[in-house]
């Protein structure tokens, strides 16, 4: 399955209007879909499993997971801590954007590669 192109789409524009983030943003094929990276982290992903992976802080996983349209990512059959699938189907525009600036934030806190 290909990613979603107009996912795609949205996170590029939403990447453009972060303050400072424009010349810092790489987009790279990864786990199937399309990546984009923050000074060389990824912030959020346009999934082939549908939606969007995110990377977000760790410790914050659990609260996240608490909103029904997010869940724990799994990789090589382990779950997790600070990766997300978020099904974005479902969700208005707002949310949408608010997801990709969290994922945005939390690669911009960590030292560039």
């Amino acid at each position: 399955m290909a990613y979603d192109e107009e996912l795609a789409h949205r996170i590029r524009a939403v990447l453009a209007d972060q303050p400072g983030v424009g010349e810092s943003v790489t987009e790279k094929r990864m786990f199937g879909g399309l990546g984009f990276l923050v000074n060389g982290h990824l912030a959020a992903s346009a999934s082939s499993r549908g939606g969007m992976l995110l990377r977000v802080d760790p410790a914050e996983t659990d609260a996240l997971i608490a909103d029904p349209h997010a869940e724990r990512a799994v990789m090589r059959g382990r779950p997790m801590d600070g990766w997300l699938r978020v099904a974005v189907a479902d969700l208005p525009d707002d949310e949408i954007d608010g997801w990709i600036v969290r994922g945005v934030a939390y690669a911009r806190s960590l030292p560039p590669k």
